[in-house]
């Protein structure tokens, strides 16, 4: 394994912030970047060498992209895994389309994730009224029923309290879904781990993360005891995914603290918004470490870089505090550089570190 040498190209299909927050630690470690994306206004092009603006499936952009790119990553899993998979046969793409496609759809997600040992919330595919009535009998309410592709933020998916909702939820789905059993539940944590070329493994701190309205509004470290003591479960889980996939980067897996074991939510086949606090708060990014996973480097280092570490998220007006918070000792301020805030829209993040 060569590792690819300050000086390349690496490739970012996405242009939102997590694309910007990859940029900015590829040029720290001397990589140029080069964002492929269909936006108008595009935050990860503030950071990066060069962008093209064009959707996924040019094939004459897909040719021109692979051609300037070493290597190619991806910032968001809901993007058409044909493009992803025509760029792999030309050009070193990680993580791997196959990744990509587990993610993005929530029944082979949910299958993949037990045939190698994990445990979700119990759940049904769903098709017709009629399945999705037979599920409700099943599992019981309450239950979510949640689109089977795509989907983030709550997005794409409905709650059900009692069997009388089944016509009002799957008028609002529609299509292919999957009902999961309602997690009764006191706390939500995620696994962050990096995987290199080589299979060597790099793990954060389990961050608990606390959810408003369907968004995340904080993840702090180090977590409560309930939490710590299901993570090596859950981490083992996560190495086991990761190993099945051949995967390479940053990984992701939500969870819920179950009654006797981690309760998996879902995989994030990317970066994190529950690890930006990595950015102060560990010794390496996970926006460093998958830089390194994806150009054969070795991995950083993930140790707390003080006491504890908390990541607010800055959603619509939130961002106006700006001032205040760069007066706050401790706080680290970052602004995306999107233009108008609206609710639910990620403007920033704040992390505050005790040293």
């Amino acid at each position: 394994m060569t590792p690819l040498p300050p000086g390349s190209t690496i490739g970012i299909l996405g242009g939102g912030q997590l694309g910007r927050m990859l940029a900015t630690a590829a040029a720290q470690l001397g990589y140029h970047t080069h964002v492929l994306a269909p936006d108008q206004e595009s935050v990860a092009a503030q950071s990066a060498s060069t962008m093209t603006r064009a959707g996924y499936h040019n094939r004459i952009v897909l040719a021109d992209f692979a051609d300037a790119c070493d290597v190619i990553t991806y910032e968001f899993e809901n993007i058409a895994v044909e493009p992803v998979e025509w760029l792999a046969d030309r050009v070193p793409v990680h993580p791997s389309p196959r990744a990509l496609r587990v993610a993005q759809e929530r029944i082979g997600e949910k299958r993949f994730v037990e045939s190698v040992g994990g445990r979700p919330a119990p759940w049904a595919a769903v098709d017709s009224l009629e399945s999705l009535q037979a599920g409700l009998k099943a599992i019981g309410t309450p239950a979510i029923l949640k689109t089977a592709r795509f989907g983030y933020d709550g997005k794409g998916q409905v709650k059900i309290d009692t069997p009388a909702a089944a016509q009002a939820a799957w008028d609002a789905i529609g299509g292919l879904a999957v009902l999961e059993a309602f997690v009764p539940f006191e706390h939500e944590f995620s696994i962050l781990i990096a995987r290199g070329l080589d299979g060597s493994i790099a793990r954060y701190d389990s961050p608990l993360n606390v959810h408003r309205d369907a968004i995340l509004r904080h993840s702090s470290v180090p977590a409560p005891a309930a939490v710590l003591a299901q993570a090596d479960e859950a981490a083992a889980l996560a190495q086991r995914i990761a190993a099945e996939l051949d995967y390479v980067g940053i990984l992701a897996c939500e969870f819920f603290v179950g009654a006797d074991c981690p309760v998996f939510n879902e995989m994030a086949p990317r970066v994190h918004n529950s690890g930006h606090w990595t950015i102060e708060g560990a010794e390496c990014s996970q926006f460093e470490n998958h830089i390194r996973a994806i150009c054969g480097l070795p991995l950083g280092a993930t140790t707390l870089t003080g006491r504890e570490a908390t990541m607010e998220n800055l959603i619509g007006n939130d961002a106006d505090r700006w001032e205040n918070l760069l007066a706050e000792s401790g706080a680290h301020l970052h602004l995306y550089g999107k233009g108008t805030a609206r609710p639910g829209r990620k403007m920033g993040h704040v992390t505050r570190i005790t040293r």
